[in-house]
């Protein structure tokens, strides 16, 4: 192929409204944009652009429809959204599923974990494939990887059952695959149409065999798609790696019609004269023959990374660069340090993919975003007004959005804009409809504050600056969580309204530095048009990482390196410009994080490792094994000379700058600022000197995006960049004399990003599994008398809990508390909710005075009792369950009580006859941890008293709970003014012991308070079900937070409206002396459900946290430790089913089947982890089919998981609704129950199929099986109710917003909110 040298080069992103075009010919750089749908005037926008270049080059008039002669272009560079389109609309081509048996519902039940916590109806991305195939194959693994023995099964080896895979691990072929079955299965499939299948097998990305003979046949029979998982995504963990290849097979047939199509418009010969190629959701090109659907779906923002990269980053300064995307819908935020950062498992539009891509977090702040005020605060999305109606001023009848702020407060001037709204599409922007509604707006606002109203351009103003605090929290969270210190970076701002808000948001993250050159308006076509051609191969290994293994590795990564230079050769790269980069993923043995490591200059892996997880999470183990479980190769290449750009560091440092003054500028404007309305200096870029100095405020503009120079920054202009210094250091100043709605709103966010950090902080220097990866603590924010000022919402059943112990322990220290005494506390009595779970709380001195409180709750795996992980599902008494403390002053004066630890955890459970902890270090670990993560809190608290003032502070940390009292209170006015004839509200429902749990709840219409009665239930229970009185107040916080159903503080202020009466000694406030340890995930369920019972909205979910436990190891008889391992899994349920209304529109909805639901949220383990770490065999895990109860809406259907177990192990079930059935409601069936069964492997193929109890403990025998049917949930309504007796308005709830990537920021979101 001969390619035109210095032809024409054309880079091309398509956007959802518009797609931009940048092209480069004889020195000269052309741009414009057009609309990316037009279909009066053309077919496809790209072949559009393109004939607009070659017209513009050529100087010849090229008839629309006529095939393009490309002869004078040397390459053509896309970004598309066809196949995120595609995804985001579910419109993909029709595909099946090809998977090993036992496993047809494991896309559909994932992880477990349900996306939104306080959601009643849940709602999760429905699967892409229409049909399953199941079939008859399966392999596993004869050792497993937490043998205390380290046993290999190598010495198994016969070449035929027991074989190696492509790692060297041994796997046993337990069934080979049926070619006989699934070749019929296929020949069926195809018949009905079908013509693209994902074929993913258990292990399939090791034991490759059966994937390889099933892809064969698929072939052989005419399938036009076959992608197989191991081709794709050699890693393990199925669901992830099963998501992408369904998505591979669901989007690759869309996107070679699409690029069948997009060739047509050009002459057959354009190989002969021009490259062709796609950008990849890596940051990389490829040739059009080689792009897939997988690669493709953040194809336009991954170009925006690398124009970010390349424009906003020089390697001789090292500054890193944050890059800030803001677009109509939502903005996109990455980070740049010399190297691509990637993402490996992410979330891209609602669904769980595991191939690279750059790391890039979708915010849902855009132009569009909705702006609202309710319950006194103001609130900015997540919803959007998208094109469609768009912004007020777009005269569309379209709401408030960021746009109509910017322009009513003069940031945006609409003779400037571009004239295209209106009916004919020929007017100007709508001033006059935007200050029309936000005059009404401000009579709202204005009645809640009569006392200091607002003018409509103050509120319009307080929006802008919510938007802001909005915006720069995922920044914050995205190189806070990494390691890195956020003000260490500069802005790089790019998108059509990133130039509005990026001084401002500076200011938020204290970065003096904004980049913003001179395409950002099209900076991802730009950056497609400077992008390398990428090719990256990626291959499991399984190795403990030592100076030998690497070497061995690194002969490995030459194999694939041949691979990878072969393929960038055939792409017609210039060998000469290959570059290769090599990666290993390692991480320690037994935990699940991995990172993925370059290669240093000088080979030293383990050192890079250690640095990078350090600086990740804080603490390195010498004593583990590290792992390395990956290879992974990346070249990247080019076909011509790169292009660089000019250093925006450099040209700042070097260029003679020019002070402008204002007197200079004839063209002026008002812009409102919190300094007031401000004169500020129109200045049009196009016409400014290099090296103008402009300082604020003043606007600068070109044709397709304006700048804002706020009063404290000032723009230097540079020959490819605008650069905004901005000042950091000045104090804001507010008045306490009243509440301001808007200040409401950021201290509320202010306040729940300092809980968040703390979170992070304790996961990072968490060492347990159960709180660095299980995610099971809560951290949160007090006030001086213990009120809930901030809760990050990790585990529900923590949600309002913390305050009781708080209280307990200011009243007991009183004033024998000083600067730098930390406290400890677990005892249920006194405010915990079961003694795994440790409290750490640190007094906030100010002024000598405690004014804050912060503490961290988090659930230790180990304290001791009779059992080992300390919730023995046989105790009856506390002691039985491990440490028991009161109060402990853990720290006095800044120096630790290393005594006191061994008094707690050691010799106090051994006072009762039973064992100490049997994992003391872990235990002092992670109390470092809690210590740490209060210090933080601690931390970022006095920086807020320095930024704001104490009092200041202070003021709006005692006001801040008024948002979510609000909330509150108007629900329940609201619903007692609906439900009169209700009241008082009463329910009981039942433990499987035939203990019962009663509530009357009353309302008081006027002032939207209520009591809730618990009177009436049971006595405390002979069984570990007890609920400590904390977890009551936690399932009525959560209750409400989910009745309210909007987005309020989770604060003091849920509960304020609210009385609660429990009876003393009962099932929910039992004695001091009762075992209480299941309480916490299984009483706390019952109770919500009796709550929710009450209100009538819904009916019962499954109701059962569904816990297991096994594993091996303890205290023998002589108090000697027997090494072993442990293993804890809760399994999902049916969902209730119900009515909801919201923002005027009323629905209903079916229970979501196989999820996690009310005070559980726990995600499950990947079931080829389990089968790797662990000695058992996944048989089944799938819907259990008809268990829902059937109704007007029917009960979401609940699970079914059998698993056999190789070696010995003791195994504890703790689970409930065994006995009595998930209610369902106004004539809706009940749920079915659950159930639990024993299969004895009596040898020779027979099992003995045994029923058990709700609670047992069973010492299982090799080849002993457990299988366990989880309850569904209950019906809402009779089947033949209809819409009209219901008062329904809609079938359907709104869309809600799907980020488009969710890279690591959004990892952080999913894990915090997935804890039991």
């Amino acid at each position: 192929m001969t390619v035109a040298e210095s032809g024409i080069s054309i880079a091309i992103d398509r956007g959802g409204t518009f797609t931009d075009v940048i092209y480069r010919y004889s020195n000269k750089e052309e741009t414009f944009k057009l609309l990316s749908v037009d279909p009066s005037n053309y077919k496809d926008a790209n072949i559009e652009g393109i004939r607009r270049v070659l017209e513009k080059v050529t100087g010849k008039a090229i008839p629309r429809g006529e095939p393009l002669d490309t002869s004078p272009v040397s390459s053509i560079r896309l970004g598309t959204t066809v196949a995120t389109n595609a995804l985001l609309e579910r419109k993909g081509a029709r595909c099946a599923l090809v998977t090993t048996r036992g496993f047809k519902d494991l896309l559909h039940i994932g992880d477990q974990s349900r996306p939104d916590l306080f959601a009643l109806n849940i709602v999760k991305p429905g699967v892409l494939f229409e049909k399953v195939i199941e079939a008859d194959e399966r392999v596993t693994m004869p050792a497993f990887l937490v043998d205390p023995t380290s046993y290999d099964a190598k010495d198994m080896i016969d070449g035929k059952k027991y074989v190696e895979g492509e790692t060297k691990e041994v796997f046993e072929i337990m069934k080979p695959l049926d070619k006989v079955k699934i070749t019929q299965d296929l020949k069926k499939l195809k018949s009905e149409g079908i013509e693209s299948v994902a074929i993913v097998f258990i292990h399939g990305y090791n034991f490759q065999r059966h994937e390889k003979e099933a892809g064969e046949i698929a072939k052989s029979l005419g399938f036009k798609n076959v992608s197989l998982s191991h081709e794709l995504l050699p890693v393990i963990k199925a669901v992830p790696r099963g998501q992408s290849t369904v998505v591979d097979a669901y989007l690759t047939p869309i996107v070679k019609d699409y690029i069948e199509n997009f060739l047509s418009g050009f002459r057959q010969d354009f190989e002969d004269h021009t490259r062709i190629e796609f950008m990849q959701s890596d940051g990389g090109l490829c040739s059009w023959k080689n792009f897939s659907g997988l690669r493709s779906l953040l194809s336009g923002p991954a170009g925006g990374v690398v124009g970010e990269a390349k424009t906003c980053y020089d390697p001789n300064y090292n500054t890193p660069v944050i890059g800030f995307d803001m677009g109509g819908t939502s903005t996109d935020v990455s980070r740049y340090a010399g190297e691509f950062e990637f993402s490996f498992e992410s979330i891209t539009a609602g669904i769980k993919i595991a191939a690279p891509q750059l790391d890039i977090n979708t915010v849902a702040a855009g132009g569009g975003s909705i702006l609202t005020y309710k319950n006194g605060v103001f609130a900015v999305g997540p919803e959007s007004a998208s094109a469609h109606p768009g912004p007020a001023c777009y005269r569309k009848g379209g709401p408030l959005t960021i746009t109509d702020a910017n322009l009513f407060t003069g940031r945006i001037i609409p003779e400037y804009f571009p004239k295209i709204f209106g009916p004919n599409e020929d007017e100007y922007l709508d001033y006059e409809i935007t200050k029309s509604k936000f005059e009404e707006l401000a009579k709202v606002v204005n009645i809640d504050n009569p006392g200091f109203p607002k003018t409509p351009q103050e509120i319009a103003l307080g929006f802008l600056k919510v938007a802001n605090f909005q915006m720069a929290k995922p920044i914050r969270d995205l190189t806070d969580a990494k390691g890195h210190d956020v003000s260490k970076h500069a802005l790089a701002s790019f998108g059509g309204a990133g130039g509005q808000h990026a001084a401002a948001i500076a200011k938020v993250l204290k970065i003096n530095k904004v980049l913003i050159h001179r395409h950002s308006s099209i900076l991802s076509a730009f950056g497609i048009l400077l992008a390398d051609v990428v090719n990256d191969q990626q291959q499991p290994v399984a190795a403990v990482y030592s100076e030998k293994s690497r070497d061995e590795l690194l002969e490995k990564c030459q194999l694939l390196k041949k691979k990878v230079n072969q393929d960038l050769i055939e792409q017609g790269v210039s060998p000469e410009t290959i570059d290769f980069k090599t990666y290993l993923n390692m991480g320690y043995k037994g935990s699940d994080t991995r990172i993925m490591i370059l290669q240093p200059d000088d080979l030293d892996f383990a050192r890079e490792f250690y640095a990078i997880h350090e600086r990740e999470f804080a603490f390195n183990d010498m004593d583990r094994d590290v792992l390395v479980s990956d290879i992974r190769v990346r070249g990247t290449g080019n076909a011509s000379e790169k292009m660089s750009e000019r250093s925006a560091y450099e040209d700042f440092d070097k260029i003679p700058k020019i002070a402008m003054e204002k007197s200079d500028c004839s063209l002026k404007t008002p812009i409102i600022f919190d300094e007031g309305t401000l004169e500020s200096g129109i200045y049009f870029l196009n016409a400014l000197e290099v090296g103008s100095v402009i300082v604020g405020p003043a606007l600068i503009l070109d044709s397709t995006q304006t700048l804002l120079v706020t009063p404290d920054s000032r723009a230097t202009i540079l020959p490819r960049h605008v650069v905004l210094e901005v000042d950091v250091e000045s104090k804001t100043t507010l008045s306490h004399d009243h509440v301001d709605p808007v200040q409401l709103a950021i201290f509320a966010n202010r306040f729940m990003s300092i809980a968040d950090d703390m979170s992070r902080t304790l996961q990072k220097i968490s060492v347990s599994a159960n709180i660095k990866e299980r995610m099971d603590y809560s951290c949160a924010l007090f006030d001086n008398e213990g009120n809930l000022t901030a809760n990050a919402p990790n585990v529900p059943v923590h949600l309002g809990s913390m305050s009781a112990a708080i209280r307990y322990q200011l009243e007991y220290w009183k004033d024998d508390l000083r600067e730098g005494d930390i406290l400890c506390t677990n005892s249920p009595s006194v405010g915990g909710t079961h003694l795994p779970d440790i409290t750490i709380i640190s007094p906030v001195f100010h002024e000598g005075k405690i004014q804050f409180v912060v503490a961290a709750r988090a659930h230790h795996s180990e304290i001791g009792g009779s059992a080992p992980g300390s919730s023995s599902s046989y105790a009856r008494e506390i002691y039985e369950e491990g440490v028991n403390i009161e109060t402990w002053k853990i720290v006095s004066g800044g120096n630790f009580d290393y005594e006191g630890l061994t008094k707690h955890f050691v010799e106090g459970p051994r006072r009762y006859g039973v064992s100490g902890t049997r994992n003391i270090d872990d235990n002092l670990a992670d109390l470092r941890a809690q210590i740490a993560s209060n210090q933080r809190g601690i931390l970022l608290l006095k920086e807020l008293f320095n930024e704001y003032g104490s009092e200041t502070v202070l003021f709006y940390m005692r006001n801040v709970k008024k948002t979510a009292e609000m909330a509150v209170r108007n629900f329940l006015k609201t619903y007692s003014t609906e439900n009169a004839d209700k009241l008082p509200l009463k329910a009981v429902d039942y433990m499987d012991d035939g203990s019962k749990i009663c509530v009357s709840i009353d309302i008081d219409a006027n002032e939207g308070s209520a009591v809730f009665d618990f009177t009436g239930t049971s006595l405390e229970s002979y069984s570990n079900l007890n609920a400590p009185r904390s977890i009551t107040f936690s399932a009525v916080v959560y209750a409400l937070r989910c009745l309210v159903n909007m987005d309020i503080p989770l604060n003091q202020g849920c509960l304020d409206p609210c009385e609660l009466i429990i009876p003393e000694n009962s099932l929910i406030n039992p004695s001091p002396y009762a075992a209480v340890c299941a309480g916490n995930g299984m009483t706390s369920q019952r109770l919500t459900d009796c709550i929710f019972k009450a209100f009538g909205q819904t009916s019962a979910t499954g109701g059962c946290m569904n816990g297991l436990n096994f594993g091996t190891g303890g205290e023998n008889e002589k108090g000697e430790l027997i090494k072993g391992f442990g293993y804890t899994e809760t399994i999902g349920q049916g969902n209730c089913a119900g009515i909801i209304e919201k923002d005027g529109v009323r629905y209903g909805f079916h229970g979501f089947s196989g999820t996690q639901t009310n005070m559980t949220n726990t995600k499950i383990t990947d079931p080829e982890v389990l089968e790797h770490r662990y000695p058992c065999l996944l048989i089944e895990y799938c819907i259990r089919e008809n268990s829902g109860g059937i109704g007007k809406f029917n009960g979401g259907n609940g699970l079914t998981r059998e698993i056999q177990f190789n070696s010995p192990v003791h195994l504890s079930l703790v689970t409930q609704r065994r006995v009595h059935s998930p209610w369902g409601i106004y004539g809706g069936g009940d749920g079915q129950k659950g159930e639990n069964y024993l299969g004895r492997n009596r040898g020779n193929g027979v099992i003995q199929w045994i029923q058990l109890p709700s609670l047992a403990e069973i010492e299982m025998r090799k080849g002993d099986i457990l299988k366990v049917h989880t309850p569904g949930g209950g019906g809402f309504g009779r089947v033949d109710d209809t819409d009209e007796f219901w008062g329904l308005t809609s079938q359907k709830n709104g869309k809600p917003f799907i980020p488009l990537a969710a890279g690591s920021v959004g990892a952080m979101k999913e894990a915090a909110s997935t804890s039991q």
